[in-house]
This record gives C-alpha cells, structure tokens and sequence, in this order.
C-alpha cells in the first residue's frame, strides 16, 4: 500500500486520479449540449412528452436561447469544472458548509444544491460500490477522514457546474425541467465508467486493492455510523418548489423560481436522497422530516381555503352553542325538517314583506319624498327586532326561538355593516323572512358556508362594499338586487333552489355587466383580443414548426416566420378574421417567402424570383408595421431575407417541388384548423405592444406587468378563484387605491381591475398571484358578509346567553 499524503507519491497519485476523473467528464460536456438540443426540438415540435402547448412554447423559446449560447454554456461549464479541480483539492472535508454555519445564502443557489444533489444521488444509486470503493481508496490515500464537500469526485460537484451555467446563459428552472431527465441519464452512464476507471486506476496503483470491510464501519464523535451515510446523518428528501427539475405547465410555463416539484421527471432515489451529508452536517432528520411534512401542509393550502376553514370554524362555534344550550336541537340534522310549530308555520305564512322599502325613506316636512330618497336604517333595525320578538312567541319550541334570535341577530349585524350602501342595505333586510323560513325548513343553513342563501348574500354584499353610498341609488346593481329580493319573496316555498336559481342568474349578471359601459367594455374587449392574439400566435409557432420540420429553410428565415410572422398572422386573425382578405394575404407572403428562398438552380425560376420579390417585401413590411415595429427593426429583417435569397441564387440544392409548394399554401391557408386550444397557457403582457397595436391610451388601460414575488402553487390557486365583483386594495407602484374585480378573459389568463370610470388594470393570472403574494393586492374583506354576521351574533349571544330563548 502507497504511503501517506505528505508522501509526494501519494499526493502525485491523488492528483491523477482527479485529472483523470475531470478529463473524462470533460468530454461528456459537449454530449450533454447535442442531447438539450434534441431534447428541446423534440419537445417543440410536439413530441409525445410535450404534454401542452405551454410546455412546447417554453421548449421553442429554451432553444432558441440555448443554439445562441450553447457555446458559452459548454465554455462555462468546462471552465467552472476545471475551477472546481482546484477548489476541491485542498478543501477541509470538516469544515462546515454555508447551510451549517446558519449563513445567509440566495434562495437560488440553495435551489441549484438541491437539483444538483438529486442527481448527484441517482448517479451514486446507479453507479452501484464504485463510488464508495473509491471514496475509501482516497480516504486511504490521503488520510483523510472524507472526501470534502466541494470535490470533483462527487457526482453534485459535476452538476452544480451545469446548473450554475445554465442559469448564467439566461436560461430558466423550468428550461432546465425539460431536460433533465436527458442530463441525468448521460450523466448515469458517464459517471459510473469513470468511478470504475478511476477504481482500476487505484488498484494498479496499489491503493487497497481488496475493500477492507472493516472501514465501512467508521466511529464518530456520537458512535458507530456506516460508511454509506460517511458517519453524517442524513436528510430526507426535500419537498422541491415549482421550477427545478420538473416539466412545466398552465400556471409556470415562464416561471423564474429556482425550486421544483420533482416528481413528475425525477426518480425516485429512497428516502435519503437530498445529497452529501457534508451539505447538512448538523441537522437532525427528524427534524427535517418534520419540517419537509409541515411544508407539504402548508402548500396543499390555498388561502382561500383558509379562509373557507376559518369560516367552517364560526360556524362550528353556532353548532356547539345550539347544542349546549338548546334542548330539542338536532346537530345531525341534514335534511328539512318535516315538522315546524303550526302557530309560527301560520304567522310565517302571512308575512308577505316584513316593510315595504317606501317606508324607510325620509320624508320633508309636507310628506314627499326626499329628493335624495336615503333609507333611514334605525327603523329597518327596529323593524327587524321587532319582526323577532313577535315571531318567537308564536312558539314553543326551542329551537325555532333560537333560530328566529339567530337570524335577527344576523341581519342586524349585516344592517350595520356601514361599507355597504345604506341603499343596497334596506334590500338586505327584506331578506330576514325568506331566510328565517329557510333556515327553520333546513338546518344545514347553520352548518355549511356552500349553502346558496349564505353565497348569494355574500356574493351581493362583496359586490357593494366599495360603491360610493351618494351614487349606488338607483344604478344598476341596486336594480339587480332588488330584482333578485322580489324574486324570492314570490316563491317562499321553494327553499333553497331559488336561491340557488337567482345565485347563478347574479354570476351571470356580474359577468355582463360590471364592464359595460365606458372605458371598462373597451378594456375589457381589447384584452380579449390580447388573448385571443397571444394564444394564436403560440399556435401557429407549433404549426409552422411542425410544418417546416422536414422543409430546408435558412436559420435567418425559419427564424422570422417564428417569430415574428407567427405574430403577424395572429393579429391579422384576430383583428380581421382568419379568412378576411389581409390575413390570407400574409399567410400567401409565407408560402411565397418559403419558396423564394429554397435552392434556384433554374435560371427561370430566377428570374420569377426577381420579379416577385418587390411585392414579397412589400408585403412583409406590411405585416410589420400591424405589428407597430420599428423601420430600423423591419430593415434588419429585410436584409437577412435578400441575403437568402441571394444564397438560394448559388445553391445547388434541391429547390421546393411544385408540390411540395402547393401543399404548404394549402397548410397555410386554413392554419387555424389544425391548432388546438389549450387554456392553461401564459399569456404575457407588453404594455407598449398593447399601446401601438391597438392605440390604446395609458390613462384607459394600465398594464400590470412588474412587481410582486415569485407565486406559490396556492397563490396562483387563490388567483383563479377570485370571484367577480370582488373589491381590492391594490398597490401598484406607489398608488394606492380600491378597485373592483370586473373582468376575467374566456381563457382565464387575463383578469382587470376598475378603479371606477377613469382607470382600469389589466394584469396576468401569475402576475396577479404574485400581487396577491406579495400584499401589494388585498382584499378589501376578506371575512364573508354571513359569517361576520354570524361570529357577531355569537358574541351578543356569549355575552347574554339568556336571549337566545327569551
């Protein structure tokens, strides 16, 4: 056996076998950039793992990146590799790492030190012993008690290079998702023949050449621990954020965290898989294991489900209440009940309307009406105390006492609510009867926040929070309102399905009607077509990608159509139709453009080149310009498409057949039927496209297209349940303000926000997620109307008990 590390034998000896090691994954390098590029236009072009139109537009914008810096991403990797050599070389395997020393490290390098110890770990499952042989064949050379946490021969030293690249190119987590599963299996193979050479290479050298199993049992400061955990304890798997890892879909196609939830691409690699335990070297799994799982509950939360659950608790809080106080209260009780007092069911029965609003409005001194007719709301409340207290001596039961005590004190509650138009209020008070018959008819109006009496009332009063009380009078809303109270007091009969039936005649009343009218309705048509736009021009990328998979076109030019005239066609689509005279104009300008620059071996086919190209031209600038680019930006474009064409003049090529010609035109011309819809994509918001496109002013329309934070998963949730008519404090930089929520797009991926008649935000589902995260959007309440009633009425009724039955 060779001698110690102060031997220079030694030393020489160990410095081979990491030259070695470094050599041979050097090459794999230039393998892993053909494999991403493979990945990524199999990916693009619609391959079986693509999964979504999402995820093959991220694919097309990943390779457009990654063929403009493939070169520097292998010249950094291989730099950094070789920096890497000299880094871990010398390192101390017990100094402590940036984790265990407490020290503050950017979230994204703690992500990529994540990533990279996965697949660090599925090299070491598959390489089998030979990494833990040679682990010990050095300890033994070079007397040390462990590899350090930073040496090449550790299969994350590798890949933390890879990732710390990628993210230097521009490249993204989720661009990285898409091709990790391609990297981790090159890396598999390459990794395992380098351990066995560098083995083979130890052995010839006469380092251990048998495996003493005795130093697979090492004692540390706490005991005895196997050489497999290297005498640390060893983490459990980490719970990966949205990013890393994973392949994308509808709501992080473009996300930039750092994090991902692995278990759609990566395997699994058992239970302690997270990476060296030279990275957590005083961390307890248990504790990990705990905070892992309190992580994993805390995502599977949106807030609104909290809030749902906070709900469910007040109204837990009635349950208990009535069944501790009240003596023939029946807490599982489902469904009607089939038996009511005959005096109350009577008394109940003749109420029509508990008052007639006309009673509530002040009068002048000679008995007219007001010329600002204002509810007065103390009488409406004595009305309904008063309602109440007659109601509950037509019975003797119990329950139905404190039912009717409930109710009342619920509606009182709901006529103080000072935020609400006194307007809008008075119709809520028409409501006290119906709901009392409901709620003595169904116990489950007590016990469910679903119930649809409790989700219309709620829905109406979120919507008239935030009306000015000068200006609600007589607008449309309160009309809606009014409408929907009428109609119920028609039918007492029919429990819950009229509130059922005029709960969703109000949802559709909001969708129509919060934006008619004024700058709302032509913001709201404009960002429909924003949508409509973004999402053909993504589909018709994949289409002319598709396309042209097996068609000979210069990069220059497969480039333009891409990128640029994929937009043309789009905005032509949507602003005159897909088959209006413009639109099939431009996609001709495609066909014809194909086949100008195809080989023209034929001096014929020259010559009607030559004669065409002016009006081609001609019709490309005008693309661009409905695009609103600059002359300078279409000049470049124009340039690089003489320029083939010039070259299609000296090739030898063979050029497009006829055939061939007329089967794209043909493709072409009815592009729009063959892409498919997919509404989980991202649509991404360009405040100056929007302006010079559709000649949309700022002080109309204002793009929300900065700030916030990277969104959870249950943010970008709470951002797609957000309900209509919903009112917001919104902090958009530095302007504070209330806005309502009045609009959300047929895909779902755009939604606005009016700040009343004179400005309106338009904003994406991830960017409102993020606001949402941030605190920079927060709901003007975020308590239901029935449920803050609800938790008032408990508290008068702790606070005297004996009014619950008396």
């Amino acid at each position: 056996m060779v001698t110690p590390t102060s031997s220079p034998s030694a030393h020489h000896i160990a410095q081979q076998v990491r030259g070695r090691f470094v050599d041979a994954l050097d090459g794999l390098i230039v393998e892993l950039m053909g494999h991403i590029q493979t990945q990524l236009a199999t990916l693009a072009q619609g391959g079986a793992a693509a999964g979504s139109l999402a995820t093959m537009q991220l694919a097309m914008e990943a390779g457009d990146i990654f063929h403009r810096e493939r070169q520097a991403w292998v010249a950094a990797v291989r730099a950094g590799w070789r920096d890497a050599l000299g880094r871990g070389r010398n390192a101390d395997p017990s100094a402590p790492s940036q984790l265990a020393t407490l020290e503050l490290v950017d979230d994204e390098v703690v992500e990529r030190k994540i990533v990279a110890s996965r697949l660090g770990n599925a090299v070491l499952d598959a390489s089998g012993t030979e990494f833990n042989n040679l682990r010990l064949r050095m300890q033994s050379l070079e007397r040390r008690s462990d590899l350090s946490g930073h040496d090449v021969l550790r299969p994350e030293t590798f890949a933390l290079e890879l990732l710390k690249a990628w993210a230097n190119q521009g490249l993204t987590p989720p661009m990285w998702a898409l091709v990790h599963g391609v990297i981790q299996e090159a890396m598999i193979q390459r990794l395992a023949d380098a351990y066995r050479d560098a083995n083979g290479f130890l052995v010839d050298q006469g380092v251990m050449a048998e495996i003493d199993m005795k130093a697979l049992v090492r004692r540390t400061d706490g005991g005895v621990s196997a050489a497999g955990g290297m005498g640390q304890p060893v983490p459990p798997r980490r719970q990966a954020e949205p990013g890393w890892g994973r392949a994308p879909d509808q709501d992080d196609a473009r996300a930039s965290s750092w994090g991902g939830r692995a278990d759609s691409v990566l395997p699994t690699t058992g239970a302690h898989d997270i990476g060296s335990a030279s990275e957590f070297p005083d961390v307890r799994p248990s504790a990990l294991a705990r905070a892992a799982q309190e992580t994993r509950m805390l995502t599977g939360v949106t807030p609104m489900t909290r809030v749902r659950q906070r709900a469910q608790g007040v109204l837990g809080q009635l349950k208990r209440l009535l069944t501790d106080r009240v003596a023939d209260f029946d807490p599982g009780a489902a469904g009607p009940r089939m038996s009511q007092s005959p005096t109350l069911a009577r008394a109940l029965a003749e109420v029509v309307t508990p008052f007639a609003v006309t009673e509530l409005m002040d009068v002048e001194a000679d008995g007219a009406v007001a010329t600002l007719p204002m509810p007065n709301l103390e009488i409406a409340v004595d009305r309904v105390r008063q309602r109440a207290s007659e109601l509950k001596t037509k019975t003797d039961k119990p329950s139905e006492k404190a039912v009717i005590e409930i109710v009342a004190l619920m509606f009182q509650a709901i006529l103080a609510e000072e935020r609400i138009p006194a307007a809008i209020r008075v119709w809520f008070a028409r409501l006290q009867i119906p709901v009392l018959r409901l709620a003595l008819a169904e116990p489950d109006f007590f016990a469910s926040v679903q119930h649809p009496a409790r989700q219309l009332i709620d829905r109406m009063g979120a919507c008239a929070l935030g009306f000015d009380a000068s200006t609600v009078a007589g607008n449309r809303l309160e009309r809606e309102i009014k409408r929907i109270v009428q109609v119920i007091e028609q039918y007492p009969e029919t429990g819950r399905r009229v509130y059922q039936l005029v709960l969703d005649e109000f949802k559709r009343f909001l969708g129509r009607s919060l934006t008619e009218g004024g700058s709302a309705q032509h913001a709201a048509t404009l960002a429909q077509q924003v949508e409509q736009k973004e999402a053909l021009a993504i589909q018709y990328t994949i289409e002319l990608r598709r396309m042209l998979a097996s068609v000979p076109v210069p990069d220059d030019v497969r480039e333009f159509l891409f990128r640029i005239w994929s937009e043309v066609l789009a905005m032509a689509a949507v602003r005159r139709g897909p088959q209006a005279e413009e639109t099939l104009r431009y996609k001709q300008a495609a066909a014809d453009l194909l086949w100008a620059v195809s080989p023209k071996t034929d001096r014929a086919e020259r010559s009607r080149v030559v004669q065409q190209l002016s009006g081609l031209l001609q019709a490309l600038r005008g693309g661009m310009n409905s695009l609103a680019m600059a002359e300078h930006d279409q000049d470049g474009h124009i340039k690089l498409i003489n320029d083939a064409v010039m070259q299609a003049f000296v090739s030898r090529g063979d050029g497009l057949s006829a055939t061939k010609l007329a089967e794209l035109s043909h493709s072409l011309a009815g592009l729009e039927d063959v892409v498919t819809d997919d509404p989980e994509g991202d649509v991404l918001l360009d405040p100056g496209m929007i302006e010079l496109m559709f000649g949309v002013e700022g002080d109309v329309l204002e793009v929300i297209a900065t700030g916030g934070s990277q969104p959870s998963d249950g943010m970008l949730q709470w951002a797609r349940e957000l309900e209509l008519g919903a009112w917001f404090t919104l902090d958009y930089q530095g302007d504070v303000g209330q806005v309502q929520y009045v609009w959300k797009s047929q895909r779902g991926q755009l939604h606005m926000f009016s700040a009343g008649s004179t400005r309106n935000y338009l904003v994406q589902t991830r960017r409102l997620a993020s606001y949402l995260q941030a605190g920079l959007l927060v709901p003007v309440e975020d308590e239901a109307l029935t449920i803050r009633a609800t938790r008032e009425a408990l508290t008068r009724l702790n606070a005297d008990p004996e009014r619950l039955l008396h």
